[in-house]
């Protein structure tokens, strides 16, 4: 890892990033990306030191609450994550200023910060938000192997769930001729409609490749699935969005079994809920990113 001193640390739509690139080590992973113009390996993970300071200084300038976004681009609960503490110091001034959180990761580490989520939950909204690709924990060590498998994350939902946390399953990507199967798909639908998820988020079935990611993701194929690369390149060509040829079929099964279980699927209705911010003391709606 190596230091930096950010110069600001929300964005536009109040959404942070604490850390730049990740250990996670997921084969697909489109923050790899030249598009985003890392200057640095990308396991060598960029800390922003002076974060909570930012966070804090920009809390307190705003004139309304909100929600406060984390884990779009990197993980916030990377491994390093366990000996800086920078997401729970960040948490604890969300909490402490009374702003809502919407928090993405893959981590079981997540689970550390449960006092914090449970407090903010409380006075407003906390969702986290969880990605699940891969039922099979043996396929997922595959795909994702730096992280807690499926299984895992399963449990951590059905926690959040036992506690009264909203969350929301990011089931994406899903990996052409890989893991983009009914019974894949079934077997993650299912855990998310018994652990009661709000929703279930997807961008059509499929991935998306471009530079950076392709040659990266290309290289594991290589090593887990031999023959599999060319069969990509023989599909696709040099295509940006790679559907899955049973899109039409699993994307019908996902919004079907959505409906049915009553888990939201509609894109645009899902980041809106994210956006939203409740003041539950107050009984109020108020205000978006």
């Amino acid at each position: 890892m190596h230091l930096v001193e950010a110069k600001g640390i929300l964005s536009a739509d109040n959404g942070m990033n604490l850390y730049r690139g990740c250990t996670h080590g997921c084969i697909y992973c489109d923050a790899r990306s030249t598009c985003y113009q890392m200057k640095h390996a990308f396991e060598d993970i960029e800390v922003k030191m002076n974060a909570p300071e930012l966070l804090e200084r920009a809390l307190r300038s705003k004139r309304k609450r909100c929600m406060i976004g984390t884990g779009a681009m990197s993980d916030p609960y990377l491994h390093l994550e366990r000996e800086l503490g920078l997401t729970r110091k960040c948490l604890e001034l969300i909490d402490q200023y009374g702003f809502g959180l919407a928090i993405q990761t893959k981590s079981n580490m997540i689970l550390r910060d449960l006092d914090l989520l449970k407090r903010i939950n409380r006075k407003t909204k906390c969702v986290v938000q969880i990605t699940l690709t891969t039922y099979d924990d043996e396929l997922c060590r595959i795909l994702e192997p730096n992280v807690c498998v499926t299984s895992r994350r399963i449990q951590v939902l059905n926690i959040l769930r036992e506690e009264g946390i909203p969350s929301i399953v990011w089931m994406t990507p899903i990996l052409p001729f890989i893991n983009d199967t009914e019974e894949n798909i079934c077997g993650l639908l299912e855990a998310c409609a018994h652990a009661r998820v709000y929703g279930v988020l997807t961008f059509g079935v499929g991935m998306t490749l471009r530079d950076g990611d392709r040659q990266y993701f290309y290289e594991q194929l290589d090593k887990h699935f031999p023959g599999m690369k060319d069969k990509y390149i023989r599909t696709f060509g040099n295509a940006y969005e790679i559907p899955s040829p049973n899109h039409a079929y699993l994307w019908k099964l996902i919004r079907e079994t959505c409906r049915r279980t009553g888990m939201e699927s509609n894109t645009d209705k899902l980041f809106s809920y994210l956006h939203e911010f409740e003041d539950k003391e107050a009984g109020q709606q108020l205000t978006l990113f």
